[in-house]
């Protein structure tokens, strides 16, 4: 690697640092460092972090084989449907909150089946201006319907630990099934 001592224009490049010892390249891993770093911090600051999780494993991640379609009808009244076309990953997870645990705000790409094994988990939804929990126990199960929806997920217990197990559909191919969002402001926490 040839080091660069004075550095006029290289492919729009500036000189970094005092020009001796810096390669181009070494400094273009500089600037691209230094950029992620203060992407991540910005997102970082946006988001609301989990807290008291105490597990978190992945335990299947797939790919569909042949072209799936899935649909999922709420009939809560307002007989929502929660559409995917065309999957591409499912991913399995279980997560343990533990006492006064929260998920923090986050979305999901496609809709999510939560299944409540232990506990009591409280959702809320962004949508809701009121903020009105809704408090599912152990051996019940919703459908949180992803594509953007904002919510956030707690364990109100002093003393139990929540355990959920999550099937999240239409996850992109290696991709994360778990956006973080900032705070909506429609709750007091």
């Amino acid at each position: 690697m040839k080091i660069i001592n004075c550095l006029k224009f290289v492919s729009g490049l500036a000189p970094v640092g005092n020009g001796r010892g810096m390669t181009a390249r070494t400094g273009v891993f500089v600037s691209l460092g230094v950029a992620a770093v203060l992407t991540a911090l910005s997102g970082a600051a946006q988001a609301t972090p989990s807290s008291n999780i105490l597990s978190a494993p992945v335990v299947a991640r797939a790919s569909f084989v042949d072209p799936v379609d899935v649909k999922f009808k709420n009939k809560d009244g307002n007989q929502e449907v929660f559409q995917a076309p065309e999957l591409l990953e499912t991913v399995m997870q279980q997560i343990i909150i533990g006492p006064g645990g929260s998920t923090g705000w986050h979305s999901h790409p496609g809709p999510v089946v939560v299944l409540i094994k232990a506990g009591e988990f409280t959702f809320y939804s962004s949508e809701d201006l009121t903020c009105t929990p809704r408090t599912y126990s152990a051996g019940q199960a919703f459908i949180d319907p992803g594509q953007g929806h904002v919510h956030l997920g707690r364990n109100l217990s002093t003393s139990q630990n929540v355990e959920v197990w999550v099937t999240y559909f239409d996850v992109p191919t290696g991709g994360p099934f778990r956006l973080d969002a900032p705070n909506p402001g429609n709750c007091g926490f």
